[in-house]
């Protein structure tokens, strides 16, 4: 029965992974060759971008927003063919690093840029949270639904202190529940990442194991595990692997409908990832005036415990005008008509006043 699931899920996931490697394929700093063509809505931007002409923008970065940034570039399309944006799904490490270098129009990141980072980008940096999503752990375990992980079991997962999935400390969690007598086979990143970097932060937040060993970053010497390339990667390596665990985009999981643990939070309650529970994690937390917040551990009982804005890097100052009016037209657009987008895909609508905010700084980027 799981067989044929299971390959089920592979035919469908086949078109997703061909376009991330054809994404990921078109090389570091030039336009990719498969662009993906985006346009304006008209309802709430300008009402051409390139005012007549047609303007390519390269960008690239995170895999966590990709599926959302894809789906906002296909609509933009459908109302401007003369914009064309190119997105490519490479890592927050590796685009940080190409929009240092200069050789895209944008990055993207789901860590936001550091002021010595920041330091050595010479046109400026407007820093944009555009999205927000939940990191899940996502499963393989074909009989086992809703399972329960306390935190300090889910670190002690990743940390290879517990190694079986019938283990008496997941069982405990899951009374009631058949687990079975076979090896955990844990997935991470292999690749920078933005999604490794806020998923260590939070293990670091709540032990203290962790942090003084692991530690966080886009890249930690992971104690146990296999390695994957995007959250591309560790989703079809999970479908692959029956009895593997790994860590993604909640919309990763939701589109392949893998199995996803509820996590125990900070004020002890255990929460489903949902867009619900991660718009109330949200709630929780004040965006500052410099749009750099980061979420390690939300307070809330309803709160889903791993949970981040994730960002688009723009520069201040373009040395083309139509590229600089495109990027806010797309921008724009995005911040708005683009947010109703988010359910359908598993990310978070921005709350109103973060939309606010980040309108205003969109408006600093300059020609």
């Amino acid at each position: 029965m799981f067989a044929q699931r299971c390959s089920t899920r592979k035919v469908f996931f086949l078109p997703l992974i061909a376009l991330s490697l054809s994404l990921a394929s078109c090389g570091g700093g030039n336009t990719p060759s498969t662009p993906i063509s985006t346009g304006t809505n008209g309802a709430t931007s300008t009402g051409g971008s390139s005012g007549g002409g047609k303007v390519s923008l390269s960008g690239a970065g995170a895999s966590f927003p990709a599926p959302l940034y894809q789906r906002w570039f296909s609509e933009y399309n459908k109302q401007n063919p003369n914009t064309q944006v190119s997105y490519q799904s490479v890592g927050s490490g590796a685009g940080v690093e190409q929009f240092t270098q200069g050789t895209v129009d944008f990055g993207a990141s789901d860590v936001a840029m550091k002021d010595e980072e920041i330091a050595k980008v010479k046109k400026g940096v407007v820093l944009l949270p555009m999205t927000a999503g939940s990191i899940v752990l996502a499963y393989n375990l074909p009989n086992v639904k809703g399972l329960k992980l306390p935190r300090q079991v889910y670190t002690d997962i990743f940390l290879g202190k517990i190694k079986k999935w019938n283990d008496p400390k997941i069982a405990q969690a899951n009374p009631g529940v058949q687990l079975p007598d076979k090896d955990i086979t844990v997935v991470h990143r292999s690749d920078g990442s933005g999604t490794t970097a806020v998923f260590t932060k939070h293990l670091s937040a709540i032990s203290p194991e962790w942090k003084s060993g692991p530690g966080d970053g886009k890249t930690v010497k992971w104690p146990v595990g296999l390695g994957a390339k995007g959250n591309e990667g560790i989703t079809a390596q999970l479908l692959q692997s029956e009895g593997s665990i790994g860590y993604v985009e909640y919309g990763y999981a939701k589109q392949q409908n893998i199995a996803t643990a509820t996590l125990e939070n900070k004020a002890g309650k255990y929460v489903e990832p949902t867009p619900e529970s991660a718009s109330k994690t949200l709630a929780a937390v004040k965006l500052p005036e410099n749009l750099r917040a980061f979420i390690t551990d939300p307070e809330g009982p309803d709160s889903y415990p791993i949970v981040t804005y994730t960002w688009i890097m723009a520069y201040k100052q373009y040395d083309n005008a139509d590229k600089a009016k495109a990027l806010k037209d797309v921008l724009k657009w995005g911040l708005t008509d683009g947010q109703k987008y988010s359910n359908e895909v598993g990310y978070v609508p921005l709350p109103q006043e973060v939309v606010t905010k980040v309108q205003a700084a969109v408006e600093t980027i300059k020609p």
